[in-house]
């Protein structure tokens, strides 16, 4: 159930991304020219002609779907039986522990990875010189 909610959301959250965009703007920066009486007021937003846009009804219904699914998401991830963080996990003792490659106990080599490339690297008498200041 979760996962269908979680593509619900998704496929609604594509969907008014692409509404806002396609929508045409009500002014320049900052509000201006919120049509009729000046001022840059809301006059445009409560019209008719404003309530009766398809897309602005669209994005209206897209909005309250999408803060429907993110609380019932936040919901459901609360009420999951999983830790909720790496932290949370409780470790159990008797587990043998990893190795870390180059510490004591391991099966490798005993060496750390800069001791292996000190080994690959070639003769530094033999490697590019650096130039000498005048």
């Amino acid at each position: 159930m979760e996962q269908a909610i979680l593509v619900v959301h998704l496929i609604v959250v594509i969907a008014l991304i692409v509404l806002v965009l396609i929508q045409k703007s009500e002014g320049g920066a900052l509000g201006m020219g919120g049509g009729g009486g000046g001022g840059g007021g809301m006059g445009g937003l409560f019209s008719t002609r404003g309530a009766a846009n398809v897309l602005t009804r669209t994005t209206a219904i897209l909005a309250i779907i999408f803060f429907s699914t993110s609380l019932t998401l936040g919901i459901l991830a609360q009420n999951t039986d999983a830790p909720s963080s790496v932290l949370d996990a409780v470790i159990d003792p008797n587990d043998p522990q990893p190795t870390t490659p180059g510490l004591p106990g391991d099966s490798g080599t005993g060496q750390g990875i800069l001791d292996t490339l000190r080994q690959q690297s070639p003769d530094p008498a033999t490697g590019p010189q650096v130039p000498n200041s005048q």
